[in-house]
């Protein structure tokens, strides 16, 4: 089955996958078991071994953020070289010990590797307000980097909490210049909101490319991928996107070139469907949306969110209900005030409401719109006054798995 499973993000004609474990050239991982999860890995170490590698980074716009977020944001962050990451705990709430905890794992780790410590990325995840046993994850730390390998297996499953599974890929991109690699692994499924999420993501690349360049390219795709998605709206303290470039292919990219354009597509095909994948794996999810509003450039944006983070729109997506007026109650909340209500709407391509009113759908259409409603991505399209605006949002359904899950989170686990 294809990376690119979702209708929603094209694979681009350049971009051939590989295995999905694999790593561009000069980089290294690992993953390994440190007691910190009652079971599974818990520490993994990424780690580019060229020392001109250049680096990109975004954090969660939470007020309240976790120690590594702290630590991180005080590192070099054009120049990382390696990153450290546990699951199983997201050192939130610990005040200074949790600090001095995350530092730790900073130095122990760019001592291990022989780098600089403010090259050295942190990061964590799993419940929040508890201690990080640092004995435990320093011993993680140095057995995983006495275990780097050249494949992403270890690494991408040792950052997982409540996930299915791994969600990761890996490329080779085409470019006019010549041919390199790029991957990415992720971590996500609760806690997730546009501007973020409870993600991880790290982005490779032996493409060769100064830091500014690959900031660009981040950040654009970052606003079309992950700032892009809602499972529940809540905002996390943890998230975390570094991406490397350490040049080891050999194939420069230049700004403002072709080179940078085909690159900059796969990266933006890549973390959309990551992106979709973490929505996907919403704790009991069964279904996708995605909200598309075209109308004033301040109304579309307040308006997508609205629907996207609706219980009662999630809750008739999970159950495939085409009660549509669930999608209008949602949309009104975040509605200019004193406007007249005046929206279009389709659901699957199908027109539901026009200027606010509900058409008459007949017996087919009323069948057609239940079909539609019951796929496993379902699209919502509205339209409201004026011009200039467009977004989307993807969301998942609202589960009784989700609620089940996220009443017994605290109790002891990860």
């Amino acid at each position: 089955m294809s990376f690119f499973s979702s209708r929603w993000v094209e694979r681009p004609v350049h971009v051939t996958e590989l295995d999905t474990a694999v790593l561009p050239r000069g980089f290294r991982a690992a993953g390994v078991a440190a007691g910190i999860k009652p079971q599974g890995l818990d520490v993994g170490v990424l780690v580019s071994e060229e020392p001109g590698t250049v680096s990109s980074a975004r954090f969660t716009t939470n007020a309240r953020v976790g120690a590594p977020v702290t630590v991180s944001r005080q590192a070099r962050l054009d120049g990382l070289r390696a990153v450290v990451a546990n699951s199983g705990c997201s050192n939130v709430g610990d005040g200074r010990r949790g600090y001095e905890t995350a530092t730790a794992m900073q130095a122990r780790t760019a001592e291990l590797l022989g780098v600089d410590p403010a090259a050295v990325g942190v990061a964590s995840t799993g419940a929040i307000g508890r201690e990080l046993p640092r004995e435990r994850v320093l011993a993680g730390v140095a057995a995983a980097c006495g275990e780097l390998g050249e494949g992403a297996g270890a690494f991408s499953e040792s950052i997982l909490t409540s996930d299915a599974g791994p969600k990761r890929c890996a490329l080779d991109v085409a470019l006019p210049s010549g041919t390199v690699r790029l991957c990415a692994q992720a971590k996500g499924a609760g806690m997730i909101s546009p501007r973020f999420a409870t993600m991880f993501c790290f982005v490779e690349t032996d493409a060769m490319l100064d830091a500014a360049t690959l900031d660009l390219l981040v950040g654009v795709c970052v606003k079309r991928s992950f700032d892009r998605i809602s499972v529940d709206g809540q905002l996390s303290t943890s998230d975390t996107v570094f991406a490397l470039a350490n040049g080891a292919g050999g194939v420069a990219v230049e700004p403002e070139t072709p080179d940078e354009l085909a690159l900059g597509e796969a990266l933006d095909a890549l973390l959309r469907q990551l992106a979709l994948e973490i929505v996907r794996d919403g704790e009991g999810t069964r279904r996708v949306g995605r909200v598309v509003v075209r109308g004033a450039v301040d109304a579309v944006e307040p308006i997508a969110r609205a629907v996207a983070d609706s219980p009662l729109v999630k809750t008739a997506l999970h159950g495939a209900d085409p009660n549509f007026g669930r999608i209008l109650q949602a949309a009104g909340q975040a509605y200019p005030e004193g406007e007249p209500f005046v929206v279009d709407l389709a659901i699957e391509g199908l027109p539901v409401v026009s200027a606010g009113d509900a058409l008459e759908l007949g017996q087919a259409g009323l069948a057609e719109l239940e079909k539609a409603v019951g796929r496993e991505e379902v699209e919502i399209e509205l339209t409201v006054p004026g011009e200039g605006g467009e977004t989307e949002v993807f969301f998942s359904d609202l589960s009784e798995a989700y609620v089940a899950f996220n009443s017994e989170y605290g109790k002891g686990r990860g």
